[in-house]
């Protein structure tokens, strides 16, 4: 059975690698391109394709993680009997965040950008079968973070977060979500904890490296 490819990545000589990588493949039909989440999600319901190769990072807009999501809960277009696709993300992120998120968000694999030909070729069949392909150390993060789970930030800590990486003061972030001060240094103590860091400098890096905010 041929799997139709929806490529989905910001980077024009990217897809063009791809499209010409993926045609040696005989049992793979690259059915169309996007450059944006928006794109992706317009392509999917026009073309069906049986898996989406999902970029993480796509530039101004929504990204990779947001993209699956809309696409996997979008209803069937016009009526139609079509199955969902299945969303294999292709990125050179393994952060645990990005993992997570994209895990989360319903990706049916998730493969880095370092794999051999072969064994994309492989994830995109098993991922059109349904079944979970992962990069050997996207495996070994994920049964790392199954092994000694990490705690999670709420929302509102994240919102506080996203301020913080911004430089914004504690003043500034309680003006911005209408808070008390005190709040945000209680918000603040928390994600601390959480990160097992003790300074805002601390955070942000932590932040940063982690992926924590999109």
């Amino acid at each position: 059975m041929t799997v139709r490819i929806l490529l989905c990545d910001d980077h024009a000589v990217v897809r063009a690698g791809l499209r010409a990588l993926l045609s040696s493949a005989p049992d793979i039909e690259v059915a169309g391109e996007a450059a944006t989440g928006e794109e992706a999600i317009a392509l999917t319901r026009r073309l069906r394709p049986d898996v989406v190769l999902m970029d993480l990072q796509l530039g101004e807009g929504m990204d990779g993680v947001e993209t699956t999501r809309r696409i996997l809960a979008a209803e069937e277009p016009d009526g139609g009997t079509g199955t969902t696709p299945h969303i294999l993300v292709l990125t050179t992120y393994d952060t645990d965040a990005d993992i997570t998120r994209a895990i989360e968000a319903g990706a049916t694999g998730y493969l880095l950008k370092a794999e051999r030909p072969e064994e994309l070729f492989a994830a995109i069949q098993a991922a059109a079968e349904g079944r979970t392909a992962l990069s050997p150390p996207v495996a070994s993060r994920v049964m790392s973070q199954l092994r000694t789970p990490r705690p999670t930030l709420t929302p509102r800590e994240r919102d506080i977060l996203g301020h913080l990486v911004q430089g914004l003061t504690n003043r500034d972030i309680a003006r911005s979500l209408y808070i008390s001060e005190a709040t945000v240094k209680t918000h603040l103590r928390r994600i601390y904890d959480k990160l097992g860091v003790t300074t805002r400098a601390a955070a942000v890096a932590a932040a940063k490296e982690q992926r924590l905010i999109p």
